[in-house]
């Protein structure tokens, strides 16, 4: 199954209804191709990527993408705003949908380069960096933020953010409902450890609609994502979506009302295998690809078999795209009581 042949692409407002999250490491292009092929209309985010890297390092490296990947949005981290916007006019040549300011982001390395998290203590300067995208593109702006910081009051501050926000022209906000603790947590820990507010995020979108707002954090399934869209222009799943990436294949049905056949594990191992002989011949390396589809026959028998080759193969010299299809063949051939 081709990704031509599953349909038109929504439109950047539809496809915020259902996002994968930008996370470092993890979603990068090999990993969109895969998520696109899974679901057609799915809002996908590149890794952030700081304004610094893009305009003093190699733009082409942090910013290419293939089209199929799209609706696709670049997630930029930065707080200077005339780096930003030379950023902006730089990710606008590549044809993003959307360009993403990060300001959620709570590790130690983003907070010593002043972005991330920190900024909502500064939400003037957001706004002045979100004027100075604004400038540089015709594309929309937005941002991505938590709901607070160590000891702000999670009411009357993020009003105050989401104003200024709304006052410099944001498109859109995308608000992971968990404060951020940049003292005394490590990131991991902060994943967990600040409980989640889900009311909070619910209040402000009620308090700034028709703004467009989409609610993140702790969302691990499709019921839950269905239970939020309730209250919520749309919602973004992070782990859960990489962990588990065969759940996006109903994510084009129960979010979107597509009801074009889904992809079934041997369609996209089929895909996948030839997507990686492409990456291959222009000197990518095999579990470049593959560590993003070890999830793939999670609860499926042989799914123990079907991680090995994928993580322990495919990082040998020469591994071509038929390990992909002897991962496919363990799973096709395990016995029932071989779930993994």
């Amino acid at each position: 199954m081709t990704l031509a042949a599953r349909g038109p692409v929504v439109s950047l407002e539809q496809a915020r209804r259902f996002s994968i999250a930008p996370m470092m490491d993890w979603t990068d292009r090999h990993c969109r191709f895969l998520h696109r092929l899974l679901s057609r209309h799915s809002l996908l985010f590149t890794e952030m990527v700081t304004s610094a890297a893009i305009v003093h390092g190699d733009a082409q490296s942090h910013l290419a993408f293939d089209p199929v990947e799209q609706p696709v949005a670049v997630q930029l981290g930065g707080s200077d705003p005339a780096e930003l916007a030379a950023a902006t006019r730089l990710a606008d040549a590549f044809g993003y949908d959307e360009i993403n300011l990060n300001v959620g982001c709570p590790s130690d390395r983003v907070q010593s380069g002043r972005f991330g998290a920190c900024l909502m203590a500064e939400p003037d300067l957001v706004a002045e960096c979100v004027r100075a995208m604004r400038s540089a593109t015709d594309r929309p702006v937005t941002v991505k933020c938590r709901i607070g910081i160590d000891d702000q009051d999670t009411e009357e501050s993020l009003d105050r953010f989401a104003d200024a926000m709304v006052e410099a022209g944001v498109a859109a906000l995308y608000v992971h409902a968990r404060k951020a603790w940049l003292q005394g947590l490590s990131p991991k820990e902060n994943r967990t450890i600040p409980p989640l507010d889900y009311p909070r995020v619910y209040r402000l979108h009620q308090r700034l609609s028709p703004l467009p707002m989409m609610i993140n954090g702790g969302i691990e399934t499709l019921e839950q994502a269905e239970a939020h869209l309730q209250h919520m222009d749309g919602v973004m799943l992070g782990r859960a979506a990489y962990h588990n990436p065969m759940l996006l294949a109903e994510v084009d049905a129960r979010v979107f009302g597509d009801m074009t056949p889904r992809p079934d594990l041997a369609a996209i191992m089929q895909s996948m295998a030839e997507y990686a002989e492409t990456c291959l011949a222009q000197g990518g390396r095999l579990n470049q690809v593959a560590r993003h589809m070890l999830g793939l026959a999670n609860g499926r028998p042989g799914a123990r078999a079907f991680r090995q080759i994928l993580s322990v193969d495919a990082c040998r010299p020469q591994a071509g795209p038929e390990i992909f299809l002897r991962a496919l063949d363990a799973v096709q051939a395990a016995p029932v009581a071989a779930a993994g």
